[in-house]
This record gives structure tokens, sequence and C-alpha cells, in this order.
């Protein structure tokens, strides 16, 4: 029969393991949440949640818009926003067209004084716009109705 004498010196190091293990994943942990709270969120739509709650308020305006049968058509040609809208007969639609450029990441909005250069044509000098990506933010008041009218553009 061995026998075999404890020695208390050598278990000392296994609490202190344990204590080490769950710092690293304090530490780990502390360092996730100070990125996930200091980086972009990914949520561009101002007041996701409520407007999620009314989304059939959203589809009940795109089936109004629908209805109209208006086709808007936005260029940007050489620092000129160029918007066309025609009906499903391929008539030009008149009204007042009014909106703004908005940058999608930083939210840096351009106004647009825009001018009709025919019945359903207008121009918008978007000249002032920094490189990348702008969205049309547009509204057609025509004859029976309103248009939203939502297009990206590139600015080169």
């Amino acid at each position: 029969m061995s026998t075999q004498s404890y020695d208390p010196s050598r278990g000392r190091w296994v609490p202190w393991a344990f204590t080490g293990g769950m710092l690293l994943v304090v530490v780990v942990n502390g360092v996730l949440i100070w990125a996930a709270l200091s980086t972009f969120t990914g949520v561009n739509t101002p007041r996701a949640y409520d407007r999620g709650r009314t989304y059939n308020d959203v589809l009940h305006e795109a089936a109004r818009q629908d209805a109209l049968g208006w086709h808007p058509r936005v260029r940007l040609e050489a620092g000129t926003l160029r918007i066309e809208v025609r009906d499903t007969a391929g008539n030009p639609v008149p009204g007042d067209l009014l909106g703004h450029l908005l940058r999608p990441l930083t939210g840096e909005r351009l106004p647009l004084l825009i001018s009709s250069t025919a019945p359903g044509v207008w121009r918008a000098d978007a000249a002032a716009a920094q490189a990348g990506q702008w969205d049309t933010q547009l509204v057609l008041h025509g004859p029976g109705g309103v248009l939203d009218i939502r297009e990206r553009v590139i600015v080169p």
C-alpha cells in the first residue's frame, strides 16, 4: 500500500485559475458591449418600431400610389437632377414638385430648387452634392393625386 502525503501548496493555483477565467469573460463581454454601443446601429429609418406597427398603412399608401398609374424616372446628368413622370398611357403628368436630396448614412439634407421645363419634366441643380449615394425624396402634387418619389442616385 502506498501512502501519499497531502501538500496544500500544490492546489493554491486552482482558485486563481477560476478567478482569472471569470475576469477574462467579464473583460471580453465589456469590450463587446462597448463595440455594440459605439458603432453604427444599422437603423436608418427613424422610429422604425412605430413604422413597423403601422405597416398596413404603408401598404395602403403604396396601393393608392400604384392605382394612380404614374411612373417616375429620376436621372442625374452632369450635376443636374432630371425628373420625368408619365401616366400608364405615356402622357406627361403635370403638377408641382417639391423635395430634397438625403444622404442615407449621415442624414445630410440638400434642398432642391426644382423648376419645370415641360409638362411632366423637371430639373434641379444637384452640383453641390458630394460624391456618393443620395436618396431623392420628392412629392408631386398632380391632377388627381399625390405621388411620393423615392429614388437613389449616385453622384460621381
